[in-house]
């Protein structure tokens, strides 16, 4: 059986196509890739630099952001080189992280705002104990809450603008996943 040439080359991408897919596809990569350094460079930099201790559920913000680097440029260099299917499921794992990212931090914020209970492990850890002074240990030691926002800018804490940043990420995984030639 033949196939007329017109109708075998209709189904195949156009090279034009194809690229339009990979530029958008490693763009969405890179931004998250960016993006998600940049939210770990600020929560560093607000811990390190401006002496913000983060609370338990803090620390657990950052493991997506921290698993999405690497994944989003894996996904980067796959659509670079024309892998569009590896590329797709590194935007997607990527979409995912980020939507479990922005979860966890309206969480956070609901837990500031006194809308939920927060975990157990938000009374902060006490100190070691060691010898010496017990005492002096307990009253010099920093309790760090997860229900008092250590931080506010125009009403928002640090949890409610990584919701924002993280539901961004979500939107721009999905869009570069979402790309088919």
């Amino acid at each position: 059986m033949n196939i007329p040439a017109a109708t075998a080359t209709a189904s195949a991408p156009s090279p034009a196509a194809r690229r339009a897919v990979r530029n958008r596809q490693v763009t969405a990569a890179l931004v998250v890739a960016v993006a998600s350094a940049g939210a770990l460079a600020g929560a560093w930099y607000f811990q390190l630099v401006v002496g913000l201790a983060p609370c338990p559920l803090c620390l657990e913000q950052r493991i997506p952001y921290y698993i999405a680097v690497p994944v989003a440029l894996i996904g980067a260099v796959c659509a670079a080189f024309g892998r569009q299917g590896p590329a797709r499921v590194a935007l997607a794992l990527c979409g995912m992280l980020m939507a479990l990212g922005a979860f966890l931090a309206v969480y956070h914020a609901g837990v500031e705002w006194a809308w939920w209970a927060g975990p157990d492990t938000c009374s902060g850890a006490g100190p070691a104990l060691g010898g010496g002074n017990l005492l002096g240990q307990l009253q010099s030691a920093r309790v760090v809450r997860c229900d008092e926002a250590a931080w506010r800018l125009l009403g928002l804490s640090l949890a409610g603008y990584n919701a924002f940043i993280a539901g961004a990420l979500t939107v721009v995984a999905m869009w570069g996943a979402s790309a088919k030639a």
